[in-house]
């Protein structure tokens, strides 16, 4: 019965369905999505689309990799879960392969991007009471204005979006927060003995692809270390080559206390994440005092392996970086009103859209949706563009012509 559904369903019929069996937080552009192959999507009445959101950066080695869904498949038939209340035969290897992939001493395997966030979180506060000795419960950690780690309460407490936090309160204290990209208010907030960590991403996603003024992270890093603050940056969207290097940090040549991953760690295949830190943080957190039923599991290691591996074999932090200079010089070219900026980094754009004759970010995005590429909306005036490194150069210029066709049609 289920195969005959799917055979006979419709656009309509899915939205439909979602709709009236499925809570209501989400907006989707109104299409969808039965196959996905390298940077391209197709809906389920076969129309083929350019993917330029990549499932926000989860998408980095293309949709349906060989090589990661062979390691899938193969794992898949021999175990899958185990728990942590048993060695496996798999996690071992991938612990040593991750940790010496970014050059670390110990990895704590997660899922998503905010429990790994949230592990960072334990980190830091494990680490200032036995290693700095702020007085128990009195930790803080600094974050930014308009940043988005995630949906968890703990990590709306540090929200500025009211549509992140509105209703959910009481919050969890212990957060400071300052602007971003904003150093003498850095260093202000470090004045506090009981600062222990700050948290940041280097480029702020979910805010619009904001991206710092340079040397901002080495100096917000050097700051940290005059202070004994741990630096934790959260390269969940703009770490695994999305910004033109392996992690957005190595732009500045910052090598974060702290390092959360998530997203495309498993080319988008399954949740996979890991935070990343030395043996003096790392080891603060003893048997029993945090875990995952499925964190560490075989079938995440093998697809995370196959994972970064297809990033290191196919270049693709190189490839990001010299097709994302591309893409900001065409769009910055383009003759229209509704072009208010464009800014990015590597593979990770944003064109902040001027609304014209009532037309928004949101009637861009339907308009190239018909016209076969695929993006969404931030921030109401804000669209993000991150397509899989994959793409050649050819199908960017051809997704390219599309966006600026769709834009000057508003004209």
């Amino acid at each position: 019965m289920f195969i005959e559904t799917l055979n006979n369903l419709t656009s309509a019929k899915a939205i439909e369905l979602e709709e009236k069996y499925g809570a209501h937080n989400y907006h989707p552009l109104p299409v969808v999505l039965a196959k996905g192959e390298g940077p391209f999507v197709w809906d389920v009445e076969g129309k083929r689309y350019f993917d330029f959101l990549s499932a926000y950066s989860a998408v980095n080695q293309g949709h349906c990799h060989p090589k990661i869904i062979d390691a899938l498949v193969d794992q898949a038939r021999t175990i899958t879960l185990t728990s942590r209340a048993f060695y496996n035969n798999i996690l071992g290897v991938y612990e040593k392969y991750v940790t010496e992939y970014f050059k670390y001493d110990k990895v704590l395997p997660m899922n998503t991007g905010a429990e790994a966030d949230e592990t960072a979180l334990k980190l830091c506060r494990k680490w200032a009471y036995k290693v700095k000795g702020v007085p128990e419960g009195e930790a803080k950690i600094i974050v930014c204005e308009n940043n988005f780690h995630g949906r968890t309460i703990t990590i709306i407490s540090m929200s500025t979006d009211p549509d992140a936090f509105k209703g959910y309160g009481p919050f969890t204290p212990g957060f400071v927060t300052i602007p971003y990209n904003d150093i003498p208010a850095l260093e202000k907030a470090l004045e506090d003995p009981n600062v222990a960590g700050f948290l940041v991403e280097p480029i702020q996603g979910e805010a619009g692809v904001y991206v710092p003024e340079e040397g901002y992270l080495a100096k917000a890093y050097a700051a940290c270390k005059a202070r004994n603050v741990l630096f934790i940056a959260d390269e969940v969207q703009t770490g695994i080559a999305r910004t033109g290097k392996l992690l957005a940090c190595d732009h500045e040549n910052v090598r974060p206390d702290i390092l959360i991953l998530g997203k495309a760690l498993s080319g988008g295949v399954i949740p996979v994440s890991a935070v990343l830190a030395d043996d003096e943080i790392m080891l603060t957190i003893k048997p029993g005092e945090h875990g995952s039923t499925f964190g560490g599991n075989p079938l995440a290691g093998r697809v995370a392996i196959a994972a970064l591996e297809v990033v290191k074999d196919e270049k693709l932090a190189e490839r990001a970086e010299y097709l994302g200079k591309i893409f900001r010089e065409e769009m910055r070219a383009v003759n229209s009103e509704m072009i208010e900026l464009v800014r990015g980094k590597g593979l990770l754009n944003a064109v902040i859209i001027r609304p014209k004759n009532g037309k928004e970010a949101w009637d861009v995005c339907v308009k190239m949706k018909d016209m076969g590429v695929l993006a969404k909306p931030t921030h109401q005036h804000i669209i993000r563009f991150a397509p899989p490194l994959t793409i050649s150069e050819e199908q960017l210029r051809e997704a390219i012509a599309i966006i600026k066709e769709a834009i000057l049609s508003f004209e």
